[in-house]
């Protein structure tokens, strides 16, 4: 393809997309490029280039798009380091520049796995328990030592405030078709087992639940 002398003869702005440009080399079309590869190779017209250079521009070149595709990735809402690799295989980037693009999300905050488990567990403790939110955590690529970490600084007490709320929200809708205590027990607990409570908070929210009920029926 680089026959004859090597040399840049053209650096074309692409049409549809300004930040990107067309290197010709010996007269003929030869790559695209983003113009940040250009000016920080200072390349120019009239210039040669040899091959390892060539390869050097062009892994800059990929290394820059998998960081943009990157960028565009966590704008709207934040994401694990699993959740933008897994999307950045997905558009075909070599694991090279998407290794170095996580580096790079990581060294300026823009991926934290450990605030990102923080916030989902604050958002998510107030419908659903432990279990749910651990494996929601793991799915999205959390380490098992960081889920355990911000699981553990949970607030038992809040926890279960959380999960007698929901539990008193189902047992009003329960209630008005079914009037069986044992069928309404059965009916709560496998509610918020669903919602991811552990057996223990289950028993212990419903055995609340029903205690009031009853107080107030006598």
């Amino acid at each position: 393809m680089f026959i004859l002398n090597n040399i840049i003869t053209k650096i074309e702005v692409q049409k549809k997309n300004k930040d990107r440009v067309n290197v010709y080399i010996d007269g003929e079309y030869a790559f695209p490029c983003n113009s940040e590869v250009i000016f920080l190779h200072m390349i120019k017209v009239g210039q040669t280039v040899d091959p390892d250079n060539l390869e050097e521009i062009i892994n800059m070149d990929d290394y820059i798009k998998c960081k943009n595709s990157a960028l565009k990735i966590i704008e709207r809402t934040y994401k694990t380091e699993k959740q933008v690799y897994d999307k950045l295989i997905q558009k075909d980037y070599d694991k090279a520049s998407i290794e170095k693009t996580l580096a790079f999300l990581k060294e300026y905050k823009f991926l934290d796995d450990e605030k990102y488990a923080e916030a989902y567990i604050k958002e998510k403790i107030k419908d659903q328990g432990q279990d749910k939110i651990k494996f929601a955590l793991i799915y999205r690529g959390i380490s098992d030592k960081i889920i355990q970490e911000k699981l553990s600084l949970i607030d038992s007490g809040q926890e279960e405030q959380f999960a007698i709320i929901l539990a008193e929200k189902k047992y009003n809708i329960l209630s008005k078709n079914e009037s069986d205590p044992k069928k309404i027990y059965k009916k709560l607990g496998d509610h918020l087992i669903g919602k991811g409570y552990k057996f223990e908070v289950v028993k212990t929210v419903l055995n609340k639940i029903l205690k009031e009920v009853n107080d107030e029926q006598q």
